[in-house]
């Protein structure tokens, strides 16, 4: 049941400025990059700049558009990731940012952007020291070219950084840092493997899914997650098992920008505050942590908002016509645990983790309980968790999912 907005309040609603979307869109980034600046920091990661990177500044040039590239991002950006590009964009004098990659050259263009026009370290922007809406100063223009569906970060008002000097990750929000345009080309994500097909699929299912149930959702996210529910849940399994059907492709491009529309403008809830520091102890791909730990949260979430998660169910087609709520509820965490099985996710854990044994993970399950705590996320789920209950789902998760004789592993 979404929350209504007060008789006298209000809520803002942010999107990206401009969405470009089809095939063919990458042509058009030069024109909109000339609309800005006549000289763009290009942020990428090494790989996806391989893939893609020259085909992008081919269309700045074509539109007398300088470039100067950054493509050190790693997965999950960290603070030196931003202060190195951002030093690039100072000595070369750069008017505009366009990111080549999903959320980890997303965020990282954002930051520079934030440290572009705000005076302080990237730390200091954290929602831990600043609070929401932290920053005050809007960044320079920033055109994001999207390649994952994914993480839905050229909608959002979020930035999600790795501080590898404490081994935590932390969040920035603000309306100031969403993308001015967002480049959506289904043909981009044709070079996904199979791995971030999956993981960066099941990361948009879970923004979709907690802002839907979260406490601070109201209409309209909540129309923006049943339209990406609905979607990925069609599309994924077909998306990954054949890369090249540029229908799923679409449709998951579609999807996933509806789920960074959703959570946006909602929240996310216990599964982010929990990934965050799962993701950073075990150095997971934050989308392969989301997707790890989903459908657990729901799963232990289901008794505190059965309308909506007998919604997911049935969003998702695994509600049986005569269930009751709190029936079609508990299939929904049952649905998510069989696409996750589908789209063989667990698999994928030997090369994108670093799974310790279970007494080396549960010397680190209370730092990493304080930290989803401290991080506030948990407070915006249905179903608020006590430490020891978020102690008990971490266990719970290495136990089901994360040793290598685990049931879902196995």
């Amino acid at each position: 049941m979404a929350h209504p907005t007060p008789a006298n309040g209000t809520r803002l609603v942010v999107s990206p400025g401009q969405v470009v979307l089809g095939t063919g869109a990458i042509e058009e980034v030069g024109e909109y990059a000339d609309l800005y600046g006549n000289r763009a920091l290009l942020v990428a990661t090494e790989q996806i700049d391989e893939i893609h990177g020259d085909r992008v500044r081919e269309q700045l040039s074509a539109a007398g558009i300088e470039t100067v590239s950054y493509t050190d991002v790693r997965p999950d950006p960290t603070v030196e990731n931003i202060e190195a590009a951002y030093d690039v964009w100072q000595r070369d004098e750069c008017d505009v940012i366009v990111t080549l990659g999903g959320g980890s050259s997303i965020d990282a263009g954002k930051g520079v952007g934030i440290l572009a026009t705000n005076d302080g370290h990237i730390r200091d922007f954290g929602v831990d020291r600043a609070g929401y809406e932290g920053v005050p100063n809007p960044t320079p223009p920033l055109i994001a070219v999207n390649t994952t569906a994914g993480t839905g970060s050229e909608a959002t008002r979020s930035v999600v950084v790795s501080d590898e000097s404490t081994d935590t990750k932390f969040l920035i929000v603000s309306k100031n840092v969403v993308p001015d345009v967002a480049v959506e080309d289904p043909e981009l994500t044709r070079s996904l493997p199979q791995s971030h097909t999956a993981f960066t699929g099941i990361d948009a299912l879970t923004h979709a899914i907690e802002a839907y149930v979260s406490v601070k959702s109201y209409g309209v996210p909540q129309d923006f997650a049943r339209g990406a529910i609905r979607r990925i849940g069609r599309w994924l399994p077909v998306a990954w098992a054949n890369g090249d059907d540029i229908e799923a492709r679409t449709e998951m491009m579609i999807g996933q920008l509806q789920a960074g529309q959703a959570f946006t403008n909602s929240s996310v809830a216990l599964v982010h505050g929990m990934a965050r520091p799962l993701g950073a102890q075990l150095h997971l791909p934050h989308g392969l942590a989301n997707a790890i730990l989903l459908p657990y949260v729901m799963e232990f979430s289901a008794m505190a908002a059965p309308e909506e998660y007998a919604e997911i169910a049935r969003l998702l087609e695994a509600a049986e016509p005569g269930d009751t709520d709190r029936e079609a509820a508990d299939r929904a965490s049952e649905a998510v645990h069989q696409l996750c099985a589908d789209v063989g996710l667990t698999s994928y854990l030997d090369d994108y983790g670093e799974i310790p044994s279970r007494e080396e993970y549960l010397d680190v399950v209370g730092k990493m309980a304080q930290d989803a705590i401290d991080s506030g996320s948990p407070d915006n789920n249905p179903r608020k968790p006590t430490r020891e209950e978020l102690e008990e789902l971490f266990v719970t998760v290495y136990d089901n999912a994360l040793a290598p004789d685990s049931p879902r592993r196995a």
